[in-house]
């Protein structure tokens, strides 16, 4: 974990209604990138770990007889019951409200395990060890996120970028310089080093994929705003009775960029790392 940083449950309380039209998805044929490098064929078990709402979940679903979706906060899994009945996939589908800490919680084994940008809010090394003894022999470990090294260029779209940096600025004004995270804060951001946390689990790897976006997509004001109620960093629960006052400040903002309310926004690149247990372990 970060130091002098606890995990608690209102690191993502009031953002699980925000996630569908406020983040951008993972690029297009990540699905058939993991079918493809996994061998998946339908059968198999795959446990979500830090599901939110169910959104890699829900795109994997095809791949795999079972789904398990695990998240800690209870408007995430609500979200992705209902994603589940809008796909269809119910049947298949078991939706989990419990820290990754918490597992393996009677889960039995799995295929597959993915973690869709959500590892880094874990004890690391607990949950990693953890996942390790719930994988059946030649079962995967894959963590999933946007390509951070890349430059998405904002040349040639057909609408006004999203003013990241001046959206940035104003959730600073609101809440400090400092970064919000639950009831705590992170002066140094989340954590990286994840091929050294899973080497030491035992996991062998990684094969990295990269998913290629680029694809210029449309974006509404609401849409936009939605994505800043989405991040933990900036959730609606932490401007307290200036809510209304920021989200007014953000649509003033949002106006002087694009008086018509419609921007774009390259898809990003989606990266991909696959660990598998050990031979030694098989």
């Amino acid at each position: 974990m970060v130091d002098n940083w606890e995990w608690d449950d209102t690191l993502f309380a009031g953002t699980a209604a925000y996630y569908q039209c406020g983040r951008l998805p993972y690029a297009a044929g990540l699905a058939d990138v993991l079918a493809e490098v996994l061998e998946l064929d339908g059968r198999g078990r795959l446990v979500d770990v830090g599901c939110g709402p169910g959104t890699l979940a829900l795109s994997l679903a095809h791949l795999f007889s079972e789904v398990v979706g695990v998240d800690p906060d209870s408007g995430m899994i609500a979200e992705a019951g209902r994603g589940a009945a809008e796909h269809g996939v119910t049947g298949k589908m078991r939706w989990v409200r419990a820290r990754a800490e918490d597992l393996p919680a009677g889960l039995g084994t799995f295929t597959v395990a993915t973690f869709g940008q959500s590892f880094h809010w874990m004890d690391r090394d607990l949950v990693a060890a953890t996942i390790r003894d719930m994988l059946l022999p030649g079962g995967a470990l894959v963590h999933i996120s946007d390509l951070k090294t890349e430059t998405r260029s904002v040349d040639g779209l057909p609408y006004p970028a999203v003013p990241f940096a001046g959206m940035d600025e104003l959730v600073r004004q609101y809440l400090g310089p400092v970064r919000r995270a639950g009831r705590g804060v992170l002066p140094q951001g989340t954590p990286g080093g994840e091929a050294a946390v899973l080497t030491r689990a035992g996991f062998s790897g990684p094969q990295r994929h990269v998913v290629l976006g680029g694809q210029a997509l449309e974006r509404t004001s609401d849409d936009v705003v939605a994505g800043v109620f989405s991040m933990s960093y900036s959730a609606p629960r932490l401007f307290g009775t200036r809510r209304h006052e920021f989200e007014a400040d953000l649509r003033h903002l949002l106006r002087e960029v694009s008086p018509s309310g419609r921007f774009s926004e390259r898809q990003p690149s989606t990266e991909v790392f696959v660990w598998w247990k050990r031979p030694a372990e098989l």
